[in-house]
């Protein structure tokens, strides 16, 4: 599904336009994702860099020290927009996604798969595949 969809920071002075389809809607238990956003689990999708334009406010990019990983965030309330993986993929998180479309994730959003399982520091009970690692590999049998 190709979609439009004005996203904002908590504070509403970042403006973030998603066009097109996720690459990817995935809910990551990896320890680079826990530690970079400060989560036991990242709910978010990944699109196309070209997908996800800034369109108004001030921002920061704060580039991980010794990973391929930054992070963008508002400069006057500090919420993290987006992430920018190893892949050059742009990682939208679900909580501002759902902000922007009424608390609801729209289902052409809502995460299809666990990656990196493995790592998990929760259990999740849920009926989506869950991938010990990506989503190539083998998956979690309870």
């Amino acid at each position: 599904m190709t979609m439009s969809l004005r996203v904002a920071c908590l504070c509403g002075k970042i403006a973030v336009d998603l066009q097109g389809s996720p690459a990817a809607r995935a809910n990551c238990h990896c320890t680079s994702c826990r530690d970079f956003y400060g989560t036991s689990m990242l709910s978010a999708t990944a699109w196309d860099a070209d997908s996800v334009q800034i369109a108004e406010g001030a921002w920061t990019v704060f580039q991980h020290p010794t990973k391929q990983l930054s992070k963008t965030f508002c400069n006057a309330c500090g919420e993290v927009l987006f992430g920018t993986n190893r892949l050059g993929m742009h990682v939208v998180p679900n909580a501002i996604t759902a902000r922007a479309t009424g608390g609801q994730l729209n289902v052409s959003l809502t995460p299809t798969m666990h990656l990196f399982y493995r790592h998990r520091v929760i259990d999740v009970s849920d009926a989506l595949p869950k991938y010990l690692d990506g989503w190539d590999g083998p998956t979690y049998d309870a």
